[in-house]
């Protein structure tokens, strides 16, 4: 039963640690689709950080799954181990404190996953990752003529950039609004916010 026992432990630590760190016991528990808000010319604009969180369940979480099962592994080895050799203790009385130790070590993992993963899990799709629509700021000046400049902009909360040039071929100076009208081949073409807004209320 010492090995039993050891083996059940060092496997269920394995696999946790497997599950930990190369996705095994990955669940997608849930998707968040982002709203946006609709600007002229069919253009969708959204910022990322400021727009507003649908959440949609995924779907139950299934007791037994590749975090739970090796929690008990672990917990059952380990406590059997240690009773076996640290306590007086009866053989059928060690192993059913060694389940009990399996059942509760699972069950609060369980429970971590439920109350705390499940909230914040969410599946990307290609809406959170589009750039038409995206509002952002030139920090690097888009010359006239098709001339490349640079643009900032915030998606699914991180600080990002990308080159840009003038969808209307125009210079951009550094510093204006704009949105993203189209994306191609690595290049956001953009339009300035303010006269986006101008042809808009002029309708």
């Amino acid at each position: 039963m010492n090995t039993f026992f050891l083996v059940c432990f060092v496997l269920g630590l394995v696999l946790s640690l497997l599950a930990a760190f190369s996705g095994l016991g990955r669940l997608h528990l849930g998707q968040i689709r982002f709203g946006h808000v609709h600007v002229p010319s069919g253009a969708h604009m959204h910022t990322g950080a400021g727009t507003h969180a649908q959440g949609r369940p995924g779907g139950q979480i299934s007791a037994f799954n590749g975090f739970t099962l090796p929690a008990f592994l672990c917990w059952f080895g380990g406590a059997g181990y240690l009773l076996l050799h640290y306590s007086p203790l009866v053989m059928p009385l060690v192993l059913l404190l060694a389940i009990a130790s399996g059942l509760l070590g699972g069950g609060l993992l369980y429970l971590m996953l439920f109350k705390v993963l499940l909230p914040r899990e969410r599946v990307l799709s290609a809406e959170d990752t589009r750039m038409d629509g995206v509002v952002a700021r030139v920090s690097d000046e888009i010359r006239a003529g098709g001339g490349t400049g640079e643009i900032l902009f915030t998606q699914l909360h991180a600080h990002r950039s990308a080159a840009a040039r003038s969808e209307d071929g125009a210079a951009i100076a550094r510093g204006t609004e704009v949105v993203v009208l189209r994306y191609s081949r690595g290049i956001a073409y953009v339009a300035p916010l303010e006269g986006l807004m101008n042809l808009s209320a002029n309708r």
